[in-house]
């Protein structure tokens, strides 16, 4: 063995061609594992960012027809609250001038159209989500079949061997295979980590968006029953 301590490079130049396999897949699943992790947490902070500046908007006392005719030209803010309430009031416009003084029928339908809207930002806020989990509860699997084929196949070199079995020839061989294990663990713990934060980043999100929508529908059956109609 060489006195100078041997680099990754040399562990994986030396690896069989299976354990080379499973650190290169490894070591893509780390980087991509991490663009999702860096465009989810972007993404986030600026949803955040975006259901803020719309609350503060929508309870400063603006007339809804004004917000909505300002949505309408403003494509840009179309994620978050912004969609739901768009959804919903248009409805709420559309309904009015199709049943007249229908309060039931115009809330049922003004509530299903911001259900639909949460539904679809719903699922661009779990976007990749599933890619994260299936990473954090795989890659260590993958590295662990990695490190078990590496120690096989050394062992298997060794019993060919016409030399005395020593730790010194076998050592090299496991710290090889073990590299694997390392790695998946390397993938799976960051992409755990961040995908139970953005989860529950996600949950409080929705959370907002379903008392958003309550607080909306109460103000919307008061103008329903205050005759106090909007026009689109």
């Amino acid at each position: 063995m060489s006195p100078v301590d041997p680099s990754l490079w040399d562990y994986f130049a030396q690896a069989s061609l299976v354990v080379k396999l499973v650190m290169l897949l490894l070591l893509c699943a780390s980087i991509l594992s991490w663009s999702i992790i860096l465009q989810r947490g972007f993404f986030l902070r600026r949803t955040k960012k975006t259901l803020e500046k719309f609350e503060e908007k929508f309870w400063s006392g603006l007339d809804l027809s004004k917000l909505y005719s300002e949505l309408k030209r403003d494509t840009n803010e179309h994620e978050g609250l912004a969609p739901i309430f768009h959804a919903g009031f248009c409805e709420f416009v559309r309904l009015h001038k199709q049943v007249g003084d229908r309060p039931a029928i115009i809330m049922e339908g003004v509530q299903r159209a911001m259900r639909i809207a949460d539904m679809q930002q719903h699922q661009q806020l779990e976007k990749h989500l599933d890619f994260l989990a299936t990473l954090g509860s795989t890659s260590p699997y993958i590295g662990l079949f990695g490190t078990v084929w590496g120690i096989m196949t050394s062992f298997q070199a060794l019993s060919a061997s016409q030399q005395t079995a020593t730790i010194a020839m076998v050592a090299p061989g496991i710290s090889e295979a073990l590299i694997a294990t390392a790695m998946g663990l390397f993938v799976a713990i960051p992409a755990v980590i961040f995908y139970n934060r953005y989860a529950n980043q996600i949950q409080r999100l929705l959370q907002q968006y379903h008392t958003f929508q309550e607080a909306f529908s109460n103000i919307l059956y008061r103008q329903i029953h205050g005759n106090n109609y909007v026009s689109e």
